[in-house]
């Protein structure tokens, strides 16, 4: 049978293992070479295909369902469910998204781009099915980084609470998250993971008897008693945690041996009650490139598959913000030992890895731990400290508790980077940081802010390392505009205060972070059609310059403001409420994020379908204020 054959996972039941294998093969195949070609997740996937084969035979699909925690490791889920003939759209606008979709198979049975959701989500079905009276199964797929993940120890919590309730739970261990796991979570496991010497022992205790003195031939028939003894004694101590927080604990487990594996789930889903299994796998399995590199290669832009290098650039780009943020953070801090980087599983994607190497005192990785890491920074700082936490947007949402109760209403000096604010990608939904400045901006003693280029960047690090009480700091994904940067004498920001960058006398565009630039353009645009535009950078969304920003309201006949986020709640709605409580009584188009989802696609695929393009937003204000206006190309 040949993989672009098997559509449903159910045509594995009755497969060989050889045969098994060939399907392996060529689910690495697909994978790297659709990667290879239009970037994605790699090293993940490759390292579950044999975990993936083996559950699946051991259920039956039409009914038993399986939860994938995270699910850049799912594609070879994906290849068996179905979606071979479209895998190489993957990531692409309307094609296979990079995550799983409730809405994109009946296979996917819970969507999820944040990890650490499968054990409580797949413990929910489990409880559902009991309650309804029916008898299917139901595992999660964990990761051992998402493992470190409060949620999921809650979760594991509540199911070895329920002992008649049958729950699997996959642990897929391979030490990494994106990068090497750190806790004392992952290194119990890694102790788990090197139990197997414990067999070297026992299959050579000839070796280790044979040069005492007092060992004589008699001892022979004694050998096996003893080792079946040694192996009785170790068994309680590998999983004991697990067996103790009431799960049956079956491991550790080749995660790339079909037969164990097959053996493994088979035994496990006769037995009641939760049940762990815990599966050790290699990421980035079958490519040596990716095994060699874990972390560069948990997911690549496209790349050569013979080499495994990048495919070059057709012309030089201006530094990555997260690049330049990186830099100039560690400068702050090797002249501030009080300054320090905290991280929540990402290091090298927010770039504090350069700190970790350069200063790595001053460097914290808590994990997959959002919440904590939130908290970790409000007690740094009520000792002194000035801890900078480097959260993706989309990742501090699941710490928004921890940021009201513990640092704003504390006023304490917790500096918030905001990395892959607004637009990212392919990513799709689950991972589009737009929801960043409404969830920010109503809590009291914040401060919001976000720089128009690569060079403000560096000043609002250092406005943001020097401010007295919780700030935060948005800024996109991708290149800067290759402004000149500066490496040394950079000055803080006076907090609240926008500058003028244009001057017009027909209208205001008020542009906020990465939609500057773009304001800028849809003046120029304006000035061909006659319509001369006042350009302010905001800068910050809280508090607003409304000393600068009324008074030049008043004048224009309109105002238009532009954001990469939210429409509902965000930088406009600031404009708006300040506009109509000071009776600045002036029409105002919001231009952002509209109340919809933003699907996976390129960022300016996604622009385009919001109508966030400078000529988009040229046309959409000429017919506003000029109805018989052309047509913007």
């Amino acid at each position: 049978m040949h993989l672009s054959e098997v559509t449903h996972p159910n045509q594995l039941h009755g497969l060989s293992i050889t045969q098994l294998k060939q399907i392996a093969r060529q689910i690495r195949e697909k994978h790297l070479e659709t990667v290879a070609t239009s970037g994605g997740h790699l090293g993940p996937g490759l390292g579950v295909v044999e975990l993936t084969l083996a559950l699946y035979q051991t259920l039956d699909l039409d009914h038993d369902k399986v939860v994938w925690d995270v699910g850049h490791q799912a594609y070879p889920h994906k290849l068996i469910t179905g979606r071979y003939d479209r895998f190489h759209t993957l990531r692409q606008k309307d094609g296979v998204a990079g995550y799983l979709k409730r809405c994109e198979s009946s296979f996917d049975h819970f969507g999820a781009g944040h990890a650490s959701t499968s054990i409580s989500a797949a413990l929910g079905m489990a409880l559902a099915r009991d309650r309804q009276g029916e008898h299917y199964k139901v595992a999660a797929v964990i990761g051992d980084g998402a493992l470190t993940g409060g949620m999921a120890l809650e979760a594991i919590n509540h199911a070895g609470h329920l002992p008649k309730t049958n729950l699997l739970v996959v642990l897929n261990d391979n030490e990494m998250s994106i990068s090497p796991n750190v806790g004392a979570i992952p290194r119990y496991l890694n102790k788990m993971r090197l139990s197997p010497p414990l067999q070297f022992l026992t299959d050579n205790l000839e070796e280790q008897f044979k040069n005492l003195p007092f060992v004589g031939d008699s001892l022979t028939p004694e050998l096996g008693r003893i080792k079946e003894g040694m192996k009785r004694l170790a068994v309680p101590k590998v999983g004991a945690v697990f067996e103790e927080l009431g799960f049956t604990y079956m491991g550790p487990v080749d995660g790339h041996n079909l037969a164990d594996l097959i053996a493994t789930f088979t035994a496990a889903h006769k037995l009641s009650g939760p049940v762990l299994v815990h599966v050790v796998t290699t990421k980035g399995k079958g490519y040596a490139i990716a095994e060699a590199d874990q972390v560069g290669y948990h997911a690549q832009n496209p790349f050569n598959l013979a080499t495994g290098k990048a495919a070059p650039a057709s012309k030089p780009k201006p530094p990555a913000y997260a690049k330049v943020f990186a830099h100039t953070l560690t400068k702050l801090a090797e002249n501030d030992p009080n300054i320090v980087g905290i991280t929540a599983a990402m290091a090298t994607g927010t770039g504090l890895d350069k700190l970790q190497q350069k200063l790595p005192d001053q460097y914290i990785d808590v994990g997959i731990a959002e919440q904590h890491a939130v908290t970790l920074a409000a007690g740094m700082a009520c000792e002194g400290l000035r801890p900078v936490c480097a959260i993706y947007s989309t990742f501090l949402q699941r710490a928004f508790d921890q940021i009201i109760h513990d640092v704003c209403i504390q006023n304490l000096p917790v500096f918030f980077c905001l990395d892959r604010a607004g637009i990212v990608g392919a990513d799709g939904p689950t991972h589009q940081g737009a929801y960043d400045i409404a969830y920010l901006r109503c809590i009291p003693n914040m401060v919001v802010m976000a720089p128009k280029d690569e060079a403000e960047l560096q000043q609002m690090l250092v406005t943001g390392v020097q401010h007295n009480g919780p700030i935060a700091m948005r800024y996109p994904r991708g290149n800067g505009y290759g402004v000149p940067l500066m490496e040394e004498g950079w000055e803080p920001l006076p907090i609240g205060k926008a500058e003028i960058l244009r001057q017009g006398d027909d209208m205001l565009l008020l542009g906020y972070g990465s939609m500057v630039y773009p304001a800028m353009q849809t003046a120029e645009i304006l000035s061909e059609h006659g319509i001369e535009a006042t350009v302010i950078n905001a800068r910050f969304t809280k508090p607003l310059d409304t000393e600068l920003i009324l008074p030049i309201a008043r004048q224009m006949r309109r105002v238009v403001t532009l954001e990469e986020g939210c429409i509902m709640g965000g930088f406009g709605s600031a404009v708006v409420e300040s506009l109509m409580d000071h009776e600045v009584m002036v029409p105002v188009t919001r231009l952002g994020i509209p109340d919809v989802l933003v699907d996976h696609a390129t960022p300016d695929q996604s622009y385009a379908t919001l109508g966030l393009t400078p000529p988009q937003i040229a046309e959409r204000i000429l017919k506003l204020v000029q109805p018989q206006a052309v047509t913007v190309s």
